[in-house]
């Protein structure tokens, strides 16, 4: 018999985005090389995670026989303290113009990004993921008058992981309490850039090595 203690949350740590670069038709990349520079944010209040499944079951000789759970999406919650404009703006799709001048709410595609979140755990784990294929569904815009004395007023921002590749695989992610987790590695090493694969892993483990 084995008896487990595993770690409890701490808190959440940093958020980290990154653009996708589409390919010429506009589709989704999946390519690690595709993606823009890493943006991190330590402005996270919290994230509330909700996985969107459809549950079937395959019924033989009048039982139940199996049970198959497909993912279809993950749907985030995430609120923020404050969040960089112009980011929200790119995820909104809205149009920036030079002059200063920008315009929001017209019909349009809004682009794909991979979202990443660190989670801190009390006696110093944590976990470290990426969800590659992200879009933004909804935003909060708040606003009301000041008190005496200074209070929150916080933004959440909704956003829709979706299958990043032919497998259905939604998220990538690394946790220190398990057995495989890579030897070295280093949050700053794990967001350089998008993990989608073993091999992006590895290089991102070895980078400056």
């Amino acid at each position: 018999m084995q008896t487990k203690r595993p770690m409890v949350k701490e808190t959440v740590g940093a958020l980290y985005l990154a653009f996708n670069t589409p390919t010429k038709d506009g589709e989704f990349d999946a390519k690690s090389a595709s993606y823009e520079e890493t943006i991190k944010g330590d402005y996270v209040k919290n994230i509330k995670t909700t996985e969107n499944a459809e549950t079937a079951k395959v019924r033989a000789s009048g039982k139940d026989y199996l049970t198959v759970n497909q993912s279809s999406s993950v749907e985030m919650a995430v609120e923020v303290a404050a969040f960089d404009p112009a980011d929200l703006a790119k995820m909104r799709s809205d149009i920036v113009k030079e002059t200063g001048l920008n315009r929001s709410g017209r019909t349009g595609v809004r682009p794909y990004f991979a979202f990443g979140k660190v989670v801190k755990k009390v006696g110093g784990g944590f976990e470290y993921a990426w969800y590659p294929k992200c879009q933004l569904t909804e935003n909060t815009d708040d606003i009301e008058t000041s008190e005496e004395t200074f209070a929150e007023q916080n933004d959440t921002i909704t956003i829709t992981a979706y299958a990043y590749n032919d497998e259905g695989d939604i998220k990538t992610y690394v946790n220190s309490e398990m057995s495989n987790f890579p030897e070295g590695l280093t949050e700053e090493k794990f967001f350089t850039k998008p993990i989608l694969t073993d091999e992006d892993l590895a290089a991102a483990n070895t980078a400056g090595a």
